[in-house]
């Protein structure tokens, strides 16, 4: 699970939702097989926000790909897998927050 720092990031720390999407669009433009943009949401949790998107029913199956969790301590912008969120976010925790 890499973290970036990309510069257009700035590390920025998110307080909503909104902001947390805001620094995702930037970093984290997943596409439809068809190229078109794919929907993106949010998920807030207590130390992040998981990015993911979601794709038309019609829209073939595929494997891989990733989503974007951004720190609440300090804006760092990690990729993990593709799994559902729950399972994401306990991924995440368990890598930054070993003990709780």
């Amino acid at each position: 699970m890499p973290e970036i720092d990309p510069p257009e990031s700035g590390n920025r720390v998110p307080s909503t939702v909104e902001e947390a999407l805001e620094i995702a669009s930037t970093n984290f433009k997943p596409l439809c097989h068809d190229g078109t943009p794919a929907s993106v949401h949010v998920e807030e949790f207590d130390i992040g926000y998981l990015v993911y998107a979601t794709f038309p029913p019609t829209e073939p199956r595929s494997f891989g790909g990733s989503h974007l969790i951004i720190s609440k301590v300090d804006g760092a912008l990690t990729f993990v897998p593709n799994f559902p969120p729950k399972s994401a976010i306990s991924l995440y925790r368990k890598r930054h927050h070993p003990n709780p």
